[in-house]
């Protein structure tokens, strides 16, 4: 046989026995054929995630995960499945993913921001950060905070006191430290003093001090360090301020003239006469500090006392709580710097940003001020608000440019359900496609209602949120919670105790009527 017969012969044979092989194996969707078991879908192979000691054994069949296994695990990848860990801290500590340890919380109320800041303030204590919530106005981190062991300060009406004035443990640590150490102390103490004063005056009027008056504060509060033994309290800056010192006339341009020392403090005399007690912001600032702040332990400001309706008191509580807590962390840096105390990290909720900023013209500048400093100070920080329009709707067009920039500088921003006019706001801050917008604006449809139980489901946005860092495309998570942290989380308790109420007889048929 000539060698193109035999190597046809060949072929023929070996295409037969492939053929009989298919005959007798099934393809990709099973066996082919009537009642034979093809599949018309294949469902997707479920995703598991392991370290490489774990899965080494499964090898070819892993792949590369999607989003790194550094932080705090906040829940799943909403399409894959797949475990996702997150905080400011690790990611910029630990996996180098921002460039600084802030973060910024966007979404519609009720959708979980609350629930999702929790999540990271455990998993961050866990790690051995102390959580810091200066302003709970609703409470939602109270009982977190105590199962944590922390220290809860109530502050309000009645409940509490927190003087502006307060040293806290600065004089404590500035006898313990030397040279530019204890000055830079003294300095801070100084700075902080006249900042969160002007603040208050500014939220009191709605406008700023002058400048004028910012010189008259900055001299008195130098004065009554000087002078006053003891704590001062906002009453005896007044009080200095009425007896017209030199230094103080000096700096008014009184020219020896009584009358026009009386009009330049005019103004500000009745701004305090307003912040001890005579005034719409109450006497919350007007006495000694009730619980100074302990800075080896979780701690969270409970304003919740304090009425929607007081808008401007809860925004003075909010810079007031602030300002302590940004002191307390500055004292504890200073003092494991000189080696006085073990090095503490801080992980700082700033929670209902909006109404801070809306309290008056140049509070953006105060908190711009209070939080810039992030990277530098060991802390890391989250700002929460609800939506890009709470920023925009600042009165003064500069503020409103400052305020975009906390979107702009936060290293990472986690977003959650928006509504479609937010969009244009938010892409000036962060760059979404167009796939990131519709699934923001998904998460934002209200639940469907559910007739059977004359009620309304939950928003289908509830715990998601788009994580977004830089340019680079978002991670969509689920935040799942554990069955403890259910139980110390429920923004709708009241309401819930009102709906366990058992109904009379005759309440019950008119109900079923």
């Amino acid at each position: 046989m000539s060698g193109w017969n035999r190597r046809t012969t060949t072929r023929s044979a070996d295409e037969g026995k492939k053929s009989r092989a298919r005959r007798y194996r099934p393809g990709p969707r099973g066996w082919v054929g009537k009642g034979r078991g093809e599949t018309i879908a294949v469902d997707a192979p479920s995703h598991w995630r392991g370290t490489t000691v774990q899965v080494c054994g499964l090898w070819p069949w892993t792949a590369g995960a999607g989003a790194p296994m550094v932080g705090v695990p906040m829940g799943r990848h909403q399409f894959t499945g797949a475990t996702i860990c997150c905080d400011v801290i690790s990611w910029f500590q630990r996996a180098k993913l921002i460039g600084n340890p802030s973060g910024f919380m966007l979404s519609e109320p009720a959708r979980g921001k609350s629930t999702t800041a929790q999540r990271m303030a455990i998993g961050l204590a866990g790690f051995g950060a102390l959580p810091m919530i200066l302003g709970d106005l609703k409470p939602d981190y109270v009982k977190m905070v105590r199962k944590l062991g922390g220290q809860v300060v109530e502050l309000g009406h009645g409940r509490g006191f927190l003087n502006v004035l307060d040293p806290g443990e600065a004089e404590a640590a500035a006898e313990r430290l030397m040279g530019d150490k204890r000055k830079q102390v003294l300095d801070e103490l100084h700075f902080r003093r006249v900042q969160i004063t002007e603040a208050l005056i500014t939220v009191q009027r709605g406008r700023a001090p002058t400048d004028g008056e910012d010189l008259l504060v900055n001299q008195a509060m130098r004065l009554l360090a000087e002078r006053h033994d003891g704590v001062p309290v906002l009453a005896d800056l007044l009080r200095l301020i009425r007896e017209a010192p030199p230094e103080l006339r000096q700096v008014a341009l009184d020219r020896g003239d009584d009358n026009r020392y009386k009009d330049a403090t005019a103004d500000l005399e009745i701004s305090l006469m307003g912040l001890i007690g005579g005034g719409r912001l109450g006497s919350t600032f007007s006495e000694q500090t009730s619980a100074p702040l302990r800075r080896d332990k979780p701690v969270v400001y409970d304003i919740s006392s304090i009425d929607d309706s007081e808008t401007d008191l809860q925004a003075a509580a909010l810079l007031a709580c602030w300002s302590s807590g940004f002191a307390t962390v500055n004292i504890a840096n200073l003092l494991a710097d000189a080696g006085l105390e073990p090095r503490r990290h801080y992980f700082i909720i700033l929670d209902e940003l909006w109404r801070a900023l809306r309290a008056g013209r140049g509070l953006v500048d105060r908190v711009d001020a209070l939080t810039r400093l992030n990277r530098t100070k060991g802390v890391g920080q989250l700002m929460i608000s609800h939506t890009m329009s709470d920023l925009d709707a600042i009165p003064s067009k500069e503020d409103r440019k400052k305020a975009a920039g906390f979107v702009e500088r936060a290293g990472l921003v986690m977003l959650g359900g928006l509504a479609p006019r937010e969009m244009p706001l938010l892409a000036q801050a962060r760059k979404l496609s167009q796939r990131e917008q519709d699934l923001l604006i998904s998460w934002g449809d209200p639940g469907a209602w559910d007739a059977r139980n004359n009620r309304e489901e939950s928003s289908p946005g509830v715990g998601k949120f788009l994580i977004k860092v830089g340019t680079r495309p978002g991670i969509p998570i689920n935040v799942t919670l554990t069955e403890a942290e259910r139980a110390i989380h429920n923004s709708n308790e009241r309401w819930d105790a009102q709906s366990r109420i058992t109904l009379t007889d005759d309440e019950s048929a008119a109900v079923s009527v």
